[in-house]
């Protein structure tokens, strides 16, 4: 479910410069029904999907080493070979195809999870908590100047400080926007070369300027799984009391930001504070009611038709998330179809779908026949160092 939701976001980074994730009045005006569109992504999928990702992600390492301990390997060693891995590959998915990686970030947010992963729970959990607040919390700080700026200016009521300083961070949001227009029509080479001649450590960038998020969650994820919750040992009464809370806490404070930001056409100033620290808590209040309302589910869910497609796309993420990565390029870049900067926040919807039932369609059958999704296999065999069996025995 997370790499499918991750999809519904991450499309509009393809479809258009980096500016138009954060509002759909860039680069162009948008309709009512393309805000509309942003609203419903930004209620249901922004923010949740990839904490989702990430709390799983520290899961799953856990998972790993004592898989690998119980195997006689030396899981830790094995681990930290499949993040340095991870962060190759990261990258080169930046290099090659997308500026929005978060495979680099994973790896590097890994490590110090990795090392993190033994403390007690409560050290755990506390260690987790006030990361993410201080975090977000001081972001917050930071960003309340331009977002009041901004609101100051359209009102009419800014001071002189105040217009110029939305003026400026204007002026180069527009410069910054060009140059990613440029680049998106560019052939293929040519927008590698760009990136490794002007931003090449752009994914570390990303993860400094990210961390403070992912590696929480990361953490949170290991609590969660140390406390039993993967495995199905949560009580049900429990599990609702998440999801009910969840819901009851982060719906209102997200349908509250979304209605603010709509009335106001999405600033584009605000909208990345917004995204990026105003609204994690209340994402994280819904990721965690959806895990819960999937651990609900999935008993019944597993057997299901739609379930077990739900299980196949899961146990190929990676080639998932890369692939959809690699259609989508092609789709909307210079190198491929050029529909970049072509199509708004609505406009869009039907490419999310087209993906989703990719995912759905193909998983499954490929896992008939092969134990692992490509990159999977790619992945285990890297850090193996040995290439994997691939193919299920007859």
């Amino acid at each position: 479910m997370a790499v499918l939701g991750i999809v519904a976001v991450n499309v509009a980074g393809f479809a258009g410069p980096p500016a138009g994730t954060n509002t759909p009045n860039l680069p162009h005006p948008g309709t009512f029904a393309d805000e509309a569109a942003y609203a419903a992504i930004f209620l249901l999928f922004e923010g949740k999907m990839r904490a989702i990702f990430s709390m799983l992600f520290g899961a799953s390492m856990c998972l790993f080493v004592e898989r690998a301990d119980a195997a006689g390997r030396w899981g830790e060693g094995l681990q930290l070979r499949r993040l340095g891995w991870l962060m190759l590959f990261g990258w080169l998915h930046y290099v090659l195809l997308w500026w929005g990686d978060i495979l680099f970030l994973y790896g590097a947010c890994g490590v110090f999870a990795l090392v993190l992963r033994r403390l007690p729970l409560r050290w755990l959990l506390g260690l987790a908590g006030g990361i993410f607040a201080l975090w977000h919390g001081a972001g917050m700080l930071a960003g309340w100047p331009v977002v009041m700026a901004e609101e100051h200016v359209r009102l009419g009521t800014a001071s002189i400080a105040q217009a110029g300083d939305v003026a400026r961070q204007m002026a180069s949001l527009h410069t910054d926007m060009a140059q990613d227009i440029a680049q998106a029509h560019m052939g293929f080479v040519a927008m590698a070369a760009d990136k490794l001649a002007h931003a090449p450590l752009w994914p570390l960038a990303l993860t400094l300027d990210t961390a403070g998020e992912t590696l929480p969650l990361m953490l949170l994820g290991v609590a969660l799984y140390r406390s039993g919750f993967f495995a199905g040992n949560w009580p049900a009464r429990r599990l609702w009391a998440m999801l009910a809370t969840g819901l009851a806490l982060g719906l209102p404070m997200t349908a509250a930001m979304a209605a603010w930001a709509w009335a106001r056409h999405f600033p584009p100033l605000a909208m990345p504070q917004i995204l990026a620290f105003y609204a994690a808590p209340a994402h994280v209040l819904m990721a965690l009611a959806y895990m819960a309302g999937l651990m609900l589910a999935a008993p019944w869910l597993a057997g299901t038709w739609a379930g077990r497609r739900l299980i196949a796309a899961g146990r190929v993420a990676f080639s998932n998330y890369l692939g959809t990565s690699l259609v989508l390029a092609a789709l909307f870049y210079g190198w491929g179809l050029g529909l970049f900067g072509q199509l708004g926040h609505a406009g869009q919807l039907p490419f999310i779908a087209a993906v989703w039932a990719a995912m759905l369609a193909w998983s499954a059958p490929w896992l008939s026949h092969f134990r692992q999704g490509p990159l999977e296999w790619l992945w285990r065999s890297a850090t193996e160092g040995r290439a994997m069996p691939m193919r299920r025995a007859r």
